[in-house]
């Protein structure tokens, strides 16, 4: 149930117990147990921001920069537009600079990103080239932090 439960969060994070119960056909009470569970163990944020490292579950996550031809009358949204609707894709947004998008994608590997990069992003007409950059380890995301804060082990000295 947990999996199914971190799926669902992730792709429908405003989502109420309520309904996480009749979807996953459990008690309520059951789903709200979970929920405190999963966030005391810091695998689940604010938000739903997943930590699926905390579970041992593999994410591969990528930047990818994108230059693209704009078109006329619709400047560089149509081929954002099209960019947004792939499922890997979490993010799309519209730089200055050398490039014209940056891309947020999701995968299971390095070959599953590889795959969309080369299969789908870019063979889309008016993209011209992309620059892959592959994210090593999540510190922060949406404003909340994913490592743990080291204790203080020293002896408090009093006078």
């Amino acid at each position: 149930m947990e999996d199914e439960l971190l799926q669902i969060l992730e792709s429908n994070p405003d989502i109420c117990p309520e309904d996480l119960s009749k979807i996953l056909n459990k008690d309520k009470k059951e789903i709200e147990n979970k929920l405190k569970e999963l966030e005391s163990k810091g695998i689940i944020k604010k938000k739903y921001i997943i930590n699926w490292e905390k579970i041992g579950i593999d994410r591969v996550y990528a930047l990818i920069k994108v230059k693209v031809s704009p078109e006329r009358g619709r400047g560089y949204d149509k081929v954002a537009e099209r960019i947004a609707r792939f499922n890997e894709v979490r993010a799309v947004y519209l730089i200055s600079g050398e490039y014209d998008l940056e891309i947020i994608v999701e995968g299971k590997s390095l070959k599953e990103i590889a795959s969309f990069v080369s299969n789908k992003l870019a063979t889309l007409d008016g993209v011209k080239s992309t620059v892959t950059h592959f994210i090593l380890k999540k510190y922060k995301e949406n404003g909340e932090i994913f490592f743990e804060e080291e204790k203080d082990y020293r002896l408090k000295i009093s006078l």
